[in-house]
């Protein structure tokens, strides 16, 4: 296979290892946008498709890997990740662009990037935040960590991807907190949200009805959250109003409310064992972000 050079491509040749959902998907972007696109999977009719659309179908990793300037690898884990890279041979990523966008733990994409480097890649971290179907939208977010060289010259292959891109780092590890950050506050959240419409329910109100009446409310509670994050940037968290002391009673009606509904206390109960042990502290004049030390070991 030719080994492309990215100086002196219109549209630059791309790679994508790895045809789960979400790099069929990818690959399936990069073939709309017009970029050559070449493929390869260890199971390889996963190609069948794409390669009846234009794509080429790569024999091994090697030829993958050479035949594209932007080698993007979309695979389950780091550890595999790295694995097929180096299949390709030490001399195969020299010069060429690699976008890791699997998912991992900050200190796995870390290693990647290290390796990859130490073979003449330029390495970039992308952590994708959005499902295969919302691939290529324009409010869809990838976070970007590690080389600003590659991020600016792929600019509108990223694109591609998703319309909210942006380099956040030049550390690839980052990427992969900021993802982890969303889904942590996203699961914080739905939990919450789903112990209040068992609570609802139990009296035989529909969540809808309740957002439709208290959507306001709940919306607001989004707006606190530059606050929030302002206090704990500082570490400051004296308050004048909605201190942790004035929190604990309404914490404690909700778990005695549960419970006499049979509804699980163990949400609730969670939270006000933070409240309590921040009170007891001597903190019970302090905001909510106070709790953020307990969370610290």
């Amino acid at each position: 296979m030719t080994t492309a050079s990215p100086q002196t491509e219109a549209k630059p040749a791309v790679t994508v290892i790895g045809l789960g959902e979400m790099g069929f998907t990818l690959a399936s972007a990069f073939l709309d946008g017009g970029h050559p696109t070449t493929v390869w999977n260890r199971t390889p009719e996963k190609a069948d498709d794409l390669v009846a659309r234009g794509a080429e179908l790569a024999a091994s990793v090697r030829d993958a890997v050479t035949a594209g300037s932007l080698v993007v690898v979309s695979v389950k884990g780091n550890a595999t990740a790295r694995e097929l890279l180096e299949a390709a041979g030490d001399d195969a990523l020299s010069g060429r662009a690699v976008l890791n966008l699997t998912d991992g733990t900050s200190a796995e994409a870390r290693a990647v990037a290290d390796w990859a480097t130490a073979q003449g890649a330029q390495y970039l971290h992308g952590q994708i935040m959005t499902i295969a179907p919302g691939i290529g939208g324009a409010e869809s977010v990838v976070f970007y960590g590690g080389s600003d060289t590659v991020y600016d010259r792929y600019q509108p292959t990223l694109q591609l991807i998703g319309g909210r891109g942006a380099l956040v780092a030049d550390d690839p590890g980052v990427p992969t907190l900021y993802g982890m950050a969303v889904h942590d506050t996203m699961w914080g959240t739905l939990n919450g949200f789903l112990h209040a419409a068992a609570l609802l329910s139990s009296e035989g109100i529909e969540a809808k009805r309740f957002l439709d009446d208290a959507g306001a409310s709940v919306s607001a509670l989004l707006g606190y959250l530059p606050m929030i994050a302002g206090e704990v940037d500082r570490a400051e968290y004296a308050t004048e109003y909605g201190a942790l002391q004035h929190h604990r009673p309404s914490v404690e009606d909700l778990i005695r409310e549960s419970r006499a509904r049979n509804i699980d206390a163990e949400f609730p109960s969670y939270t006000l064992g933070l409240v309590n042990k921040a009170v007891e502290g001597g903190h019970a004049g302090d905001s909510y972000s106070r709790l953020i030390e307990q969370f610290r070991k």
